[in-house]
């Protein structure tokens, strides 16, 4: 139901109001979508309807429509016969999608390059050595959160809000492998190198070379989500 807000109260719509919709099968949707990205649901996982719709508090009718909304968003995919699973992602699709989140990336270093400020570096510094302290410390949660607000700040930063909405909508779809997959102190050490790297140009605002790395960064990591989604796709076949 639309509800009119304003400085004169609720009545007629008057310059300055907003109309504030609110939808059960929106707000399950998002619930959902976080599910999805956090890695509560894994690709291949089977969606019930019913148990999350009383898990929601919510009846099947607007759960049923949050569902349709996510299969559109590709997140989800409704299979004849057996319903609603996450949606499975193969080692061509993967190589797609990472192609086209690396463009994004650092196409939008490139423009924050242009738009940052110094309070801005200082915060994506801090998040860099909270990401570091995460990980020496074995907090795997806090370090792929640190991570995952390091790449959304830079997006953000770039100023477009068209290129945050095509991120975010692929990047959503891999987020878990693409942050939480384990790695080798080698590869460690390279993403902590490029990090360090996308900093110190950020600083320098040298618009070509962190175009450069980030773009090498999201591309190098192609073999570590693949192994990821490879393990996850064969367990959801088995079961």
């Amino acid at each position: 139901m639309a509800t009119i807000e304003g400085k004169e109260g609720t009545g007629s719509l008057r310059t300055g109001q907003t109309i504030r919709r609110n939808y059960l099968h929106d707000t399950a949707a998002t619930r959902l979508r976080e599910m999805i990205r956090s890695g509560a649901f894994k690709p291949g996982d089977r969606i019930n309807e019913g148990d999350l719709a009383v898990s929601f508090g919510i009846s099947r009718t607007p759960m049923r429509e949050a569902i349709k909304m996510l299969a559109a968003e590709d997140l989800l995919e409704i299979l004849p016969n057996y319903g609603p699973r996450v949606r499975l992602i193969d080692r061509a699709e993967l190589v797609e999608m990472l192609e086209i989140i690396a463009i994004l990336e650092a196409t939008a270093g490139e423009r924050a390059c242009a738009l940052v400020n110094d309070a801005d570096i200082e915060e994506l510094q801090r998040l860099h050595d909270a990401m570091l302290d995460a990980w020496k410390a074995g907090d795997k949660a806090g370090y792929f959160d640190r991570n995952r607000q390091i790449h959304d700040a830079i997006v953000r930063l770039s100023g477009n809000t068209t290129l945050q909405r095509i991120y975010h909508s692929l990047s959503g779809r891999i987020q878990v492998a693409r942050y939480s997959s384990n790695k080798t102190d080698e590869q460690w050490k390279r993403a902590v190198g490029e990090h360090e790297a996308m900093l110190r140009f950020l600083r320098e605002r040298d618009a070509a070379s962190l175009f450069s790395v980030m773009r090498d960064h999201v591309r190098s990591q192609e073999n570590v989500i693949a192994l990821a989604y490879g393990v996850e796709a064969d367990a959801a076949r088995r079961a």
